[in-house]
């Protein structure tokens, strides 16, 4: 039985202790029960290549923040090879550990945006990547400066894409709706109704709120940005979205 409660409230730290931990898969190495991601990452990987178009050119910058060792990050390095892109990747130096060595890729362990390294990019990255990774900077950084630091890093015609984002608002929506009503009671083979709070706060928990503030701000960073769902087919896209941000 998976031990859901191991994977709640992680840190940057929390994350670096399960990099470390034997016995783990590489889905849970990066804080998710294999029923979450095993089988679903190729789908994922094609959701986020349809989002970021500039992966389909050739010889970009990339930078993936927090690739985590599942199969995502080795699904990048291989567009990388094949379309002669260099990828940046910056993690714990215990999860980058897991991913192998290659002449185009640079890792930079330590956490974002205190990586000094990185700075240097300034202006000059083509794709920027943070997957399933925002949730975590909400309540252990300041999530504006995390946000800023990734837009300083975009060169002309760049692309942040800030994926697999868990808005609380939606879910509620998402739950109190007949559709959410029968997917909870056929997950948990029960009659029961799921609990719905609206009108209370969710403290520690991104919301509409939240997620629009990030919007607005890079809009007035002169950036465009947008909320975009995911793929249908994705296993948490009833309550997860997506921010495109792109440097005109």
């Amino acid at each position: 039985m998976t031990d859901h409660q191991r994977f709640a409230a992680l840190t940057f730290d929390g994350f670096r202790a399960l990099a470390a931990t034997d016995g783990l898969s590489r889905y849970e190495r990066i804080g998710f029960p294999d029923s979450y991601r095993a089988g679903h990452e190729a789908n994922i990987y094609r959701d986020v290549r349809r989002k970021l178009t500039n992966l389909d050119l050739r010889d970009q910058r990339v930078l993936d923040i927090g690739p985590g060792c599942s199969d995502l990050p080795h699904l990048l390095l291989e567009t990388c090879r094949q379309q002669g892109h260099e990828l940046l990747l910056c993690d714990s130096p215990e999860m980058l550990a897991h991913i192998p060595d290659d002449p185009r890729v640079r890792k930079c362990p330590g956490r974002f945006p205190q990586d000094g390294e990185l700075a240097a990019h300034a202006g000059r990255v083509d794709v920027v990547l943070v997957y399933s990774v925002l949730q975590y900077v909400f309540v252990e950084a300041s999530v504006f400066d995390f946000l800023d630091a990734c837009l300083t890093l975009l060169a002309p015609g760049g692309q942040l894409l800030i994926g697999d984002v868990p808005n609380v608002s939606k879910r509620k929506r998402f739950f109190a709706s007949d559709a959410g009503v029968r997917c909870h009671r056929a997950f948990t083979g029960t009659d029961e109704t799921p609990e719905v709070r609206f009108n209370a706060p969710d403290r520690g928990k991104i919301d509409d709120a939240a997620v629009l503030a990030l919007v607005a701000r890079a809009r007035a960073a002169g950036f465009d940005a947008y909320v975009v769902p995911q793929a249908a087919e994705l296993p948490m896209a009833n309550r997860r979205e997506d921010i495109l941000i792109v440097r005109p």
